[in-house]
């Protein structure tokens, strides 16, 4: 699967010209993590490689991207990408969309938290789904109720995989011209769950941190993944086929 070569000046660029052309696309930040499951899920792969953008969410995969891509690549989280946009959006005057988060407080206080940090910000309506899928119904409602505010950016805080299948599927049913799924950022920006140390993820060691401070849940998905990370990217410099094991 790809990543694209970006920092984030540029992944803040593509975004806002898309938004300036009307032109949907949706994005994916990517952890060592989703990579794995990619490798196992060929529909989650097709998923990640029409996006119009997947950034570098861990810093190992920034690091590479840099050695076998270009230089200027860097880590983009999708947490950072989110304030980012939101602060560039102020002044342009793009209206946000937040889908996702649970409890439903989490995107509630999402929206309070941004509209402090970013006065003038235009959020314009929030929706916190159900664990459980949708019906046909209960998802059109959703639509409707997205496409009757007339968004710029639909952000998404549905969790790895249900956010991208999510994006994939509604980009061309949303009047909005750019979907970004941005992962743990709900509950990081709400102030629910709390981000690892500036000098940690620098290190390339967040996914240590949250290890620490979700064992039960994080802990067998780094444990488990994290080796079939590596050992793919040795298969890889060997010129070998990728094996999801």
């Amino acid at each position: 699967m790809g990543v694209s070569v970006v920092n984030m000046q540029e992944a803040v660029d593509r975004i806002t010209q898309w938004i300036k052309r009307r032109e949907p696309n949706y994005v994916i930040a990517v952890p060592a993590h989703c990579i794995v499951e990619c490798l196992r899920d060929e529909r989650l792969r097709k998923v990640y490689n029409r996006a119009g953008m997947v950034t570098a969410d861990g810093r190992p995969i920034a690091w590479i991207v840099q050695l076998w891509g270009d230089r200027r690549a860097q880590q983009v989280r999708g947490s950072d990408l989110m304030l980012e946009v939101c602060k560039r959006s102020v002044n342009q005057g793009y209206r946000h969309f937040l889908y996702g988060g649970w409890p439903p407080s989490v995107v509630e206080a999402l929206a309070i938290k941004l509209r402090k940090r970013f006065p003038g910000i235009q959020i314009v309506g929030s929706h916190a789904p159900p664990f459980r899928p949708l019906t046909p119904e209960e998802d059109a409602e959703v639509v409707d109720k997205i496409n009757a505010v007339r968004p710029d950016i639909v952000w998404i805080g549905l969790g790895a995989a249900k956010e991208e299948f999510w994006a994939e599927s509604h980009v061309s049913r949303l009047v909005a011209p750019v979907l970004i799924g941005v992962g743990a950022a709900f509950d990081f920006h709400s102030g629910r769950k709390l981000q690892a140390p500036r000098w940690m993820i620098r290190a390339g060691l967040e996914w240590f941190f949250r290890i620490l401070t979700e064992p039960r849940r994080l802990g067998p998905r780094y444990l488990k993944d994290n080796p079939v990370f590596m050992w793919n990217i040795l298969l890889q410099m060997l010129g070998r086929e990728p094996r999801p094991l």
